[in-house]
């Protein structure tokens, strides 16, 4: 079948605006389509990223939680509990002559314990006084009070030496959350 001329130039301007119609109409939908796509993609990888990362930070947040657990558990036992105030100093004064007995101090004297309490904690010092024949016992006595659970800080020390002994005196204070104790109907000392 042959085609007249002005067929050919029908079918060839019908081509045309075929062409022009796909180039300006069909052409940019399928490079919006794809430049969707490829937006997406770029979203679903910044996604997996901060998934990834918030696994990893889960993770380190874990550890952190455990190590704070860990290092509550032991400030818990560092520190002096009891229903009263009273029964607080008498277990830091018990623990106290306890460390000296063990590493051969001798207590000469022990004053009152002494207590300061602000924003829900009570601090307990109590001075004593000791003797010993040996440097080595109050080594060791320093020692224990170093290891001492619940925990006794040194605050001030002084040893002086005669001929056959040492004497000296301590002051160590101990620590208390003093919400829900009961004082004991004693007044602040």
């Amino acid at each position: 079948m042959q085609y007249s001329q002005r067929e050919k130039n029908i079918v060839y301007i019908a081509l045309l605006v075929g062409a022009i119609f796909v180039g300006t109409t069909v052409l940019p939908m399928i490079q919006s389509i794809y430049l969707d796509r490829e937006g997406n993609i770029e979203q679903v990888l910044l996604e997996i990223e901060r998934e990834t990362r918030l696994v990893e930070e889960t993770a380190r947040w874990r550890e952190r939680r455990t190590e704070a657990e860990v290092r509550i558990a032991q400030l818990e036992r560092e520190i002096f509990s009891g229903e009263t105030i009273p029964l607080v100093e008498a277990e830091l004064q018990s623990d106290l002559s306890q460390y000296a007995r063990e590493s051969g101090i001798i207590i000469g004297s022990t004053r009152l314990a002494e207590r300061v309490e602000t924003n829900e904690w009570l601090m307990i010092s109590q001075e004593m006084s000791f003797r010993t024949d040996s440097a080595n016992n109050t080594i060791g006595f320093l020692e224990r009070l170093d290891n001492s659970v619940p925990r006794l800080f040194v605050r001030d020390f002084s040893i002086n030496r005669t001929r056959s002994q040492y004497t000296g005196d301590i002051t160590v204070v101990g620590f208390a959350r003093s919400e829900g104790l009961i004082t004991g109907g004693l007044s602040q000392r």
